[in-house]
């Protein structure tokens, strides 16, 4: 699984990709790690909900979007915040070996995990080996 390459535009920082829609994104922290079985995914995405989440697959990408809600107090108003983007968004090139079709994803406590599985044929095999 490689990382798309994205474009950072010197004005603003603000990280894009052509097909993004206007307006800046946050760049959720991820880690991947891979076993026998295939790739796991976790992503911390604070604040989205399931209801504001997408995960989808298009060929060989994964994206990832969501957008957080951030519940004010009645009656107040922010005056400061350091996150100025309430959206998530990344998206990864899945390998051919990966089974896309057989995609698994959990939201719990603002962690998004994504399993992808591997093919039946690219998953290691035990060889048996025979005397005589």
């Amino acid at each position: 699984m490689t990382e798309k390459q994205e474009v950072t535009s010197a004005k603003t920082g603000e990280v894009r990709k052509a097909e993004d829609r206007p307006g800046p994104a946050l760049y959720p922290p991820v880690d991947i790690y891979e076993d026998a079985e295939g790739i796991h995914l976790q992503a911390d995405m604070p604040g989205v909900s399931k209801d504001r989440l997408t995960v989808q697959v298009d060929r060989d990408t994964l994206l990832i979007e969501g957008d957080a809600k951030i519940d004010m107090p009645e009656g107040m108003n922010a005056l400061y915040a350091d996150v100025r983007s309430t959206r998530y968004r990344r998206s990864f090139t899945l390998s051919s070996e990966l089974q896309t079709d057989a995609i698994e994803a959990n939201l719990k406590d603002g962690v998004l995990t994504v399993r992808i599985p591997k093919r039946e044929e690219a998953k290691p095999r035990r060889i048996e080996v025979r005397t005589g």
